[in-house]
């Protein structure tokens, strides 16, 4: 059901690959409540995804950009002006990726060239899209920027591996830039944490399938999906939520307040 939320509102879709992409959830929430948005990915994911069904479905441009990359950042906000011809009133980052991670290599054994782009990849290029946003003045007053994480940012999930340093430095830009936004323009800066989902970048953590039924058995409400993550970031784009910035919002059904739950422990007693 639609509710008009985002009615008359421009908007920036990072990381959308697939249909199991929260980002294309979002985007197809965001179309059906009204707004009008660019999509956006690396060239590599572009050939590799099907972003532009999910353009053709929301009527939206596809403009790529490496996000490790100042110039396709900034060419990005500066098509999207073009596009709209105005500001945009809200982004979205989700964007992450862990080389150590896809070649299996523990923690304690981490390649550091590995770690480096994944860092710039995952969370160095969040500060690099929000400072280019105010550079340009791309974002307007009251706007909304939301990046997903993952609770591993405060807890240990060994298999998460660099990935989990890199949400937690994620986290610390959302809150540090969210604060210089607010000042400047009004702009909100969050970031949503959410279950453990089926998408192409979380199925490839070691052990997933195991942890994610771990987690339905401790989340109250069971685990969030993908398209229940994109009604939450709708919200947050919506001017329902003006004051709330620099927050970590857990979207998890309960898991990250739960100590344990009686199905846990009958599993764990059979």
């Amino acid at each position: 059901m639609a509710y008009n939320l985002l009615k008359g509102k421009k908007g920036i879709i990072f990381g959308a690959l697939n249909e199991q992409s929260i980002a294309w959830k979002v985007a197809q929430r965001c179309h059906e409540e009204g707004a009008e948005i660019v999509l956006t990915n690396s060239p590599l994911a572009l050939r590799m995804g099907e972003l532009n069904k999910l353009a053709e479905e929301c009527n939206a441009p596809v403009i790529p950009a490496d996000v490790t990359s100042n110039e396709d950042v900034t060419n990005l906000f500066t098509k999207s002006l073009e596009h709209f011809g105005s500001g945009v009133d809200f982004v979205l980052h989700s964007i992450g990726m862990s080389l150590n991670v896809r070649k299996s290599i523990p923690y304690t054994d981490n390649n550091y060239d590995f770690t480096h782009k994944g860092l710039d990849i995952s969370a160095l290029s969040f500060h690099r899209v929000l400072q280019t946003a105010m550079k340009l003045d791309a974002i307007n007053e009251w706007g909304s920027v939301v990046a997903l994480t993952y609770i591993a940012a405060q807890r240990v999930f060994p298999d998460y591996n660099d990935m989990a340093d890199n949400k937690a430095y994620l986290e610390s830009i959302a809150r540090n830039f969210g604060y210089q936004y607010g000042v400047k323009k009004h702009v909100r800066v969050n970031t949503v944490s959410q279950s453990p989902t089926r998408t192409t970048a979380g199925s490839g953590v070691k052990g997933f399938d195991g942890f994610i039924n771990y987690a339905e058995r401790m989340s109250p409400l069971g685990n969030a999906d993908a398209s229940q993550c994109a009604d939450y970031v709708v919200t947050l784009f919506s001017d329902l939520t003006k004051m709330v910035t620099m927050q970590n919002l857990f979207h998890d059904g309960g898991f990250s307040t739960t100590g344990v739950t009686q199905a846990v422990i009958e599993r764990m007693g059979e």
